[in-house]
């Protein structure tokens, strides 16, 4: 039950940067939340915390 879903950069919007986008999969049944990870962002240079989109 593996879903592929798009992680996309918080921190980006607010600066007015390119939004950094990445890939990664879930299992639909152990985790039933939006991912929240850190991770980097080439437009600002750092790492910045990316939510999950639709």
């Amino acid at each position: 039950m593996n879903e592929t879903v798009t992680l996309e950069c918080t921190e980006a919007k607010k600066e007015g940067k390119p939004v950094s986008r990445y890939l990664t999969k879930r299992n639909k049944k152990t985790v039933t939340e939006r991912i929240e990870k850190k991770k980097y962002n080439p437009f600002l240079k750092r790492h910045t915390l990316h939510k999950e989109i639709k």
